[in-house]
C-alpha cells in the first residue's frame, strides 16, 4: 500500500492554485483510494485538528496494511472559511479524491457536506461539532464521528446544572458551531429547571481579547459562564477569566468544548478544576494507551484528542468498507460506501466496539472529565480524571428527535 502525503497548504482568499493533484495512470487510478484531510492547519483550531489529524489518518492507513489496493493521503488548510473549504472539496472530488476527512469549523463542515452529497462522495466529519450534521442537514454520504454539540451539552451542561449551576451566561463564537452549542446547552439548562440570563456573540475568528465579554458575563451574576467556543478562543477565555479572578468570586466556568490539547496550552495551574467532555482520552484504558504510543512518533509535540482519534478510527473503518465492497464499487458511489459502513460494526483501539446509526451518527460513550491539579498529575499529559461516563446508547441525541430525512418514522 502506498502512502503519499502532500502538504497542500492553501493560502490566499481562494485556494485553487494549490490543489491540483497529479494525474495517475488509468490502471493505477482505478486501484487507488484517495483520502483528503481538510482542516485548520494554521489558525484557531490547528492543535485540535491540523497535523495531528493527518498523523492519525496516516497511522490508520499503515495499520490497515497491504490489502490489494493503494491509498493516497493528501491534506489542505481550509482557513476556517466556508468558501475556501467548498472550493477545495469540489476540486478534490472532481480530481479523484474518494473521501474527505475531518473538516472542523461547523460552517465549513456543513458547506462541504452539501458538496459531498452533490458529488455522491464520502465525507467523514470528525472535527465539526454541530449536531445539525445528523439532524436536518444529514446526508447519505456523510458520517459524523467523535462528538457533537448535543453530546457536549448533555454531559457537561447537565453535570453543571446538577451541581447547582442553575443560571447561565454564554460567551459564544458567532458562527454555526457556537450557535448550535449555545442552543443545545440552553435546552438542557432549561429542561433541568435552570435559566439562561443572557449571551454575547464574539466575532470568529478575529477575537483574541475577551475582557469586555467577560465583564458582561460577570455583570449578569450568572452562576455559570458557558464558553460556546473552542481552540484558542477557549484558551484565551479561560486565561483571561483567571486574570480577572472571576472564579475566586464563586462563578463557575463551563468550557463546553475543550480538548486535552487546550488543557496543555492553558496549563494545570490555571485549568485545574475545569470540567469538559471528550469521547476519547489517551489514558482511559490499555487499548487507548497502546494506540497513543503507536501514533506519538508521528505527532511528537501533541497527544491525541477526540478529533485526532476520530480521524484514525474513521479512516480504518472506511478502508475496511472499501475492502469489503471492492475498490471499483467504492469509487462509484459514496452513498453505497456509507451504507456499507453503517452495516458493519466499528472496532478499533481508540473507541473500542461501536456502530453507525441511520442518521450517520457514529455512537460511542462520552466521558465527563475534570482537569487535574499540578499535584495530581504524575507524568506528561496526565491531565484528566474521569468523573462519569455516559453509555453509547445515551450519549447522543435520540435517533427519532433529530429530524434527519434518512430516518424512517
Amino acid at each position: 500500500m502506498t502512502i503519499t502525503r502532500r502538504g497542500l497548504l492553501a493560502t490566499g482568499a481562494m485556494a485553487a492554485a494549490a490543489t491540483s493533484l497529479p494525474r495517475l495512470a488509468r490502471a493505477q487510478a482505478a486501484n487507488t483510494i484517495r483520502i483528503g484531510v481538510l482542516n485548520d492547519m494554521s489558525g484557531t483550531y490547528k492543535d485540535n485538528t491540523g497535523p495531528g489529524s493527518v498523523a492519525c489518518a496516516q497511522q490508520a492507513i499503515a495499520e490497515f496494511g497491504q490489502q490489494g489496493f493503494n491509498v493516497e493521503l493528501i491534506f489542505a488548510d481550509h482557513q476556517n472559511k466556508p468558501d475556501v473549504g467548498v472550493n477545495l472539496a469540489r476540486q478534490w472530488y472532481d480530481q479523484g479524491v474518494d473521501m474527505i476527512l475531518d473538516v472542523p469549523t461547523s460552517s465549513v463542515g456543513l458547506a462541504v457536506n452539501n458538496v459531498a452529497r452533490e458529488k455522491n462522495k464520502v465525507n467523514i466529519n470528525c472535527g465539526s461539532a454541530t449536531s445539525d450534521l445528523t439532524g436536518a442537514q444529514c446526508a447519505p454520504t456523510m458520517v459524523h464521528w467523535s462528538y457533537d454539540t448535543y453530546m457536549l451539552s448533555k454531559s457537561t451542561g447537565g453535570a453543571m446544572v446538577k451541581a447547582g449551576g442553575d443560571t447561565w451566561f454564554f460567551i459564544t463564537a458567532d458562527y454555526a458551531f457556537g450557535h448550535a452549542l449555545e442552543r443545545d446547552t440552553s435546552n438542557f439548562v432549561r429542561a433541568s429547571g435552570g435559566r439562561v440570563l443572557g449571551a454575547v456573540r464574539t466575532p470568529f475568528p478575529s477575537t483574541t481579547d475577551f475582557s469586555s465579554f467577560l465583564v458582561q458575563a460577570q455583570s449578569s451574576r450568572a452562576k455559570v459562564i458557558g464558553f460556546a467556543n473552542a481552540g484558542s478562543d477557549t484558551i484565551n477565555c479561560v486565561k483571561q477569566a483567571a486574570e480577572f479572578g472571576i472564579t475566586k468570586r464563586g462563578t463557575k466556568l463551563a468550557a463546553m468544548l475543550m480538548f486535552i490539547t487546550d488543557v496543555h496550552s492553558i496549563g494545570l495551574e490555571t485549568g485545574q478544576g475545569l470540567v469538559c467532555t471528550e469521547s476519547f482520552y489517551w489514558d482511559l484504558n490499555d487499548r487507548t494507551r497502546a494506540f497513543t504510543q503507536r501514533v506519538l512518533p508521528k505527532m511528537p509535540n501533541l497527544y491525541p484528542n477526540q478529533i485526532h482519534a476520530g480521524c484514525y478510527s474513521a479512516t480504518l473503518h472506511y478502508l475496511r468498507a472499501v475492502q469489503a465492497m471492492g475498490v471499483a464499487a467504492a469509487k462509484a458511489s459514496g452513498t453505497e460506501v456509507v451504507n456499507r459502513m453503517k452495516a458493519m460494526p466499528t472496532e478499533d483501539d481508540a473507541f473500542g466496539a461501536g456502530s453507525i446509526r441511520a442518521d450517520g451518527r457514529k455512537i460511542c460513550p462520552s466521558y465527563l472529565l475534570e482537569v487535574k491539579s499540578p499535584a495530581e498529575s504524575k507524568r506528561p499529559w496526565d491531565y484528566y480524571k474521569v468523573l462519569q461516563s455516559t453509555p453509547a446508547g445515551e450519549a447522543f441525541r435520540p435517533l427519532n428527535e433529530g429530524g434527519c430525512p434518512l430516518v424512517r418514522s
